[in-house]
């Protein structure tokens, strides 16, 4: 029985890290970047993979890295990553109902730790409950492959041409619209909802006084008030059972 079982968690960990190989290969370009950005704004390479490694947070660590650049206070960077990390808690919790029994607390949180966007959607499209070791496996490779893009990114970031350098600092804005344009084109409320934020972000930017307001800060408030416009123009109804 035993060995049955042991059987039965390395299949398990197999699948995930089959599972996880599209999500690695896809953070590698991303990570890639963040890597040549980061050593561009004056940190060393082991500096940036070590926030790549303690974070895993792609938004999260961009704008923590402008946050950083422009000397941002603490506050700023506390409460631009509890906004825009807030999903993962959220996730979390959800994936949390599909754990099984063997899932103990130290199992959850290190699972909290390595949830991304795509590693959830792996795991809640499955029709079963999922275990410590799937989840292990799924995390591995993408963590990985999140590590080594920016590694690679950081150590070669001053060796590639300018140009290249340049060009691969536009992907994470890139990723960015192919995660907002499909549900733009799908769903006008999407599509509102980001109109209101790209028109406050244009404010912050190029109108007198509040653009002298910190990135991080502008960051969070066009966030929650697009977010809180979207609640208000589009509220959810409750459906009668």
């Amino acid at each position: 029985m035993e060995n049955a079982d042991k059987i039965n968690n390395f299949k398990d960990i197999k699948k995930g890290m089959h599972n996880g190989i599209p999500i690695a290969l896809g953070y590698i370009s991303v990570s890639f970047t963040f890597g040549i950005m980061g050593v561009n704004s004056g940190l060393f390479w082991w500096q940036t993979l070590l926030i790549s490694m303690v974070n895993l947070t792609s938004a999260g660590q961009f704008a923590g890295l402008g946050i950083m650049v422009s000397a941002g206070s603490f506050v700023e960077m506390a409460l631009t990553q509890f906004v825009i990390n807030l999903r993962y808690a959220l996730m979390s919790v959800s994936l949390a109902q599909k754990a099984d029994k063997a899932f103990n607390t130290i199992a959850r949180l290190l699972t909290g730790f390595g949830i991304t966007d795509e590693i959830f959607a792996v795991a809640a499209g499955k029709n079963r409950t999922i275990s410590k070791y799937y989840m292990t496996g799924l995390i591995i490779i993408p963590y990985i492959g999140w590590a080594a893009g920016t590694a690679a990114g950081a150590l070669l970031g001053e060796v590639i041409p300018q140009v290249l350098s340049s060009a691969l600092g536009i992907a994470i804005y890139g990723m960015f619209m192919a995660i907002i344009i499909p549900q733009a084109r799908d769903n006008y409320k999407c599509l509102v909802v980001i109109i209101i934020a790209i028109v406050l972000s244009c404010c912050f930017k190029y109108i007198p006084f509040i653009n002298n307001i910190s990135s991080g800060f502008a960051i969070i408030i066009c966030a929650v008030c697009a977010s809180f416009a979207g609640a208000v123009l589009y509220p959810v109804e409750d459906k009668e059972e």
